[in-house]
C-alpha cells in the first residue's frame, strides 16, 4: 500500500491553524566559545521541534527567520532554547524561555477589522509568571493581529530574544 503525505483528517478537524514566529535576534547572549557562541534556536511544542540557522561568532544574531508551528491547544506553552553549535562536542545550553500563545489567540479571536494600523489591543507585562523582558503588546496592523515579545533566556547569565508571532488561517482546519 502507497503512503501519501496527506495530515490526517482528524488532525485537520482539531488544527486551529498555523503560527508563524519570527525569530528576530538575540541581545547580548552568553559566551559559550572562547570569545563569542555560535547560537541557533530550538522552538518546541507537542510533537514539535524546529530550529533556526546557526549564525556564526555572534553573541548579537539576526537571525529573521520565519518557524511554523500547527496549533491545537492554545493553552500549550510554547518552549524556545538557545544552544551554541560546537562541532566537536555537545552542543551547549545558552538560556531558555517559555511563552504563552492564550493571549494572542484571544485577541484573534475578538475577530476585529479596520482598525488603524498599530492599534494595541492588548498589553502583557512582564511578572515572574513570565519570560518578557519588557512589555509586549499585541497590535493590529495591515490587517493582522501580531505579538511582539522580547524574551529573558532563563538558566544562563544573560540575553534576550526577540520574536513576534503571526497567525495563518488554514483552510479546511477547525479555525479559531
Amino acid at each position: 500500500m502507497e503512503e501519501t503525505a496527506t495530515v490526517p483528517k482528524s488532525l485537520m478537524e482539531n488544527l486551529l491553524g498555523l503560527l508563524r514566529i519570527r525569530v528576530k535576534r538575540g541581545v547580548n547572549l552568553a559566551v559559550r566559545d572562547v570569545r563569542s557562541s555560535d547560537p541557533y534556536l530550538v522552538i518546541k511544542m507537542y510533537n514539535q521541534k524546529l530550529k533556526t540557522r546557526v549564525i556564526k561568532k555572534d553573541v548579537n544574531p539576526e537571525w529573521n527567520e520565519d518557524l511554523t508551528l500547527s496549533i491545537i491547544d492554545p493553552n500549550h506553552q510554547v518552549s524556545l532554547t538557545v544552544y551554541d553549535h560546537d562541532t566537536f562536542s555537545k552542543d551547549d545550553k545558552m538560556g531558555d524561555a517559555d511563552f504563552d500563545i492564550s493571549a494572542y489567540i484571544e485577541a484573534l479571536r475578538m475577530n476585529v477589522t479596520g482598525l488603524a494600523n498599530g492599534t494595541v489591543l492588548k498589553r502583557i507585562q512582564p511578572s515572574n509568571q513570565n519570560c518578557l523582558a519588557d512589555e509586549s503588546c499585541i497590535y493590529y496592523t495591515n490587517g493582522k493581529i501580531i505579538q511582539d515579545m522580547i524574551l529573558r533566556l532563563q538558566n544562563v547569565e544573560c540575553g534576550e530574544v526577540e520574536i513576534s508571532l503571526h497567525w495563518i488561517d488554514l483552510p479546511g482546519s477547525k479555525g479559531l
